[in-house]
C-alpha cells in the first residue's frame, strides 16, 4: 500500500473507531518502515499498533511486544 493510501486508511480507521483495522494498518506501516530501514519510524508505528492491541485484548499484542523488545523499545511481557 502506498503511503498516501495508508495515511488515508489510518485516518478513516481512527474516525470509525475501528481498533482491529488500526492494529492492522499501524502494523503494516511499521512493516513498510522496517523494509525501508527506518527502525525509528517502524517502532513508532508498531508502538501504536501495540497500544491498540493491548487496549482491545487482541492476540497481536504478544507478537508486537516481541518485535519492539527485539529493537530494545519495550520490555518483554507475558501474555
Amino acid at each position: 500500500m502506498d503511503q498516501d493510501t495508508l495515511e488515508r486508511a489510518l485516518l478513516c480507521a481512527h474516525d470509525a473507531g475501528d481498533t482491529e483495522k488500526l492494529i492492522d494498518l499501524y502494523t503494516l506501516a511499521g512493516d513498510q518502515a522496517e523494509q525501508h530501514g527506518d527502525v525509528d519510524a517502524a517502532c513508532f508505528f508498531l508502538t501504536h499498533a501495540f497500544v491498540f492491541a493491548l487496549e482491545s485484548g487482541a492476540t497481536a499484542a504478544g507478537q508486537l511486544n516481541t518485535r519492539l523488545t527485539n529493537y530494545g523499545r519495550a520490555h518483554p511481557l507475558q501474555f
